[in-house]
């Protein structure tokens, strides 16, 4: 059943910046406490790779699977929070308009979509997290399992897990609350040989605004 087009340019406090990220780019920002995080799937079915860590000490970063046992689901949404490995929340989810993003799929890399689909050298989000590592003092070890906002992983009943087409619609987008402040990397999915991004990468929107 196909959805309306959600209203992505209602924003209730002010804007803070504002930006478009194209595929294979990567985003990086400390977002302050009490902030909020819009990211916008401009034309639908776009990946969009997310790390979060605290930005006063960057050990402290989102654990998957305390985020996954805290919230008793696979899927992120509305009310849903990003945990730290400390039991804390970084973020949490206070508007949605997709309904479903992954946290079990992680980012792509060279050497997997070598081995998935037996081309090299190709655009991936790891390389991408790593440029935007360069900028926050970060490198490869600070790489861990992250979300994947509007991508679709479903889990069948026996266990078997794989990409399949997005569910956004263009506009749909995600407001994220930040309970610290949030030292955030984002990479765009450049991802062409699977239907994370329909196969067809596209740009996405990014606002920080602060509530009024």
């Amino acid at each position: 059943m196909s959805r309306e087009r959600s209203n992505q340019d209602v924003i209730p406090g002010r804007i803070v910046d504002d930006r478009v990220v194209q595929p294979g780019n990567p985003w990086v920002k400390v977002i302050p406490q009490g902030a909020v995080l819009r990211i916008i799937d401009l034309e639908g079915k776009q990946a969009v790779d997310f790390l979060c860590y605290n930005a006063k000490d960057p050990s402290e970063r989102y654990n998957a699977c305390d985020s996954l046992k805290f919230s008793g689901n696979i899927y992120l949404t509305k009310g849903s929070a990003l945990y730290s490995d400390m039991g804390r929340p970084i973020y949490t989810i206070v508007e949605d308009t997709c309904g479903r993003h992954d946290t079990i799929g992680g980012c792509c890399s060279a050497e997997s979509n070598h081995f998935r689909y037996g081309v090299k050298d190709t655009e991936n989000c790891r390389d991408t997290f790593l440029r935007g590592f360069s900028e926050a003092g970060l490198g490869r070890k600070d790489i861990v399992p992250n979300v994947n906002f509007f991508m679709n992983v479903p889990v069948r009943q026996d266990g078997s897990v794989a990409i399949s087409d997005g569910l956004s619609v263009p506009g749909d987008f995600v407001d994220l609350k930040a309970e610290m402040d949030a030292l955030t990397v984002i990479s765009n999915c450049p991802q062409r040989h699977n239907p994370c991004c329909g196969y067809n990468p596209t740009p996405i929107r990014i606002v920080i605004w602060e509530p009024t």
